[in-house]
């Protein structure tokens, strides 16, 4: 018989405090689901959401002091703040790209697969791949 293994993190108080982190907030369109995104561009895979944008702050409350605990209890550092808005003022957060109709393919199945949008899909293996290549550095 298999067996879940849940291991308990204590919470960790951050070097930083959650208002020192950039974090964008964005609208998701119905296909999303609705509400809205938080992310924060210092801290890779990092994110919540809410019904409102206020309840989209509020779990990312959570969602950063959850991802500072598990990080520092990986024996891995919290990256500081390095992100300024005012230093990018003409990036929007929306990029278009074309890919290969096969790629589309498999990204709309695993998807449909998964109960997510397309969007929602793609945005978390960028921040999945960031945070890779941020581990390694």
């Amino acid at each position: 018989m298999n067996q879940k293994v849940v291991k308990k993190i204590k919470p960790i108080k951050p070097p930083f405090p959650f208002e020192a982190y950039a974090h964008i907030v964005s609208p998701l369109n119905a296909e999303d689901g609705g509400g809205f995104l938080i992310t924060f561009p210092d801290l890779p895979g990092c994110m919540s959401d809410g019904e409102t944008e206020a309840e989209a702050i509020g779990n990312g409350r959570d969602a950063f002091a959850s991802w500072v605990s598990s990080r520092i209890d990986a024996g891995k550092t919290v990256p500081n703040p390095s992100y300024s808005p005012e230093a990018m003022p003409s990036l929007s957060g929306r990029f278009v790209t074309r890919l290969p109709k096969s790629i589309h393919a498999k990204l709309a199945d695993r998807a449909k697969a998964e109960g997510v949008s397309l969007n929602t899909l793609v945005l978390a293996f960028i921040a999945e791949g960031l945070g890779r290549k941020d581990a390694r550095a």
